[in-house]
């Protein structure tokens, strides 16, 4: 394959993202990590998600970089009534699907995956844009000191 092959384009990477994808983005790589700890426990296995953290060496003073384990809790749980619920969760905060409804009913366990896949699409179709954006302004209140 050569150049002259390729679709060529006089594109620009955006230096600002919205901050209504950013949190799309970010929920987005939640439920990622939801999918595949379901995965996981469907194929009895363990999930465990890795993330960088940077920390000084007590021997150089050099600034290092390694690779920890991070804790994922899952989003799914069983309800009082005995029927599997997913919460979509923001940070610390779970989003309100509908009015009064935090939670998505799952008929059995081999369905959450699926039903997490379609959360999943409404996420990327922007079906949670304004209940992302009225979490993230929740969360930035607990910032501000007036």
């Amino acid at each position: 394959m050569t150049l002259s092959e390729l679709k060529l384009t006089a594109a620009k990477k955006p230096t600002h993202i919205s901050p209504v994808l950013a949190g799309r983005h970010k929920l987005l790589r939640r439920i990622d990590e939801q999918i595949a700890l379901a995965t996981a426990q469907q194929n009895g296995s363990t999930y465990a998600a890795t993330r960088l953290r940077s920390y000084t060496d007590a021997e150089t003073g050099l600034r290092k970089t390694a690779e920890v384990l991070k804790t994922v809790k899952a989003w799914h749980f069983v309800a009082g009534n005995g029927k599997l619920c997913v919460h979509i969760r923001y940070g610390a905060r779970v989003l309100e699907l509908a009015k009064g409804k935090t939670a998505v009913e799952v008929a059995n366990s081999k369905d959450l995956v699926p039903t997490l896949e379609l959360i999943k699409a409404a996420i990327t179709n922007g079906e949670l844009d304004t209940q992302i954006e009225a979490a993230s302004i929740a969360l930035r209140k607990r910032f501000t000191f007036d």
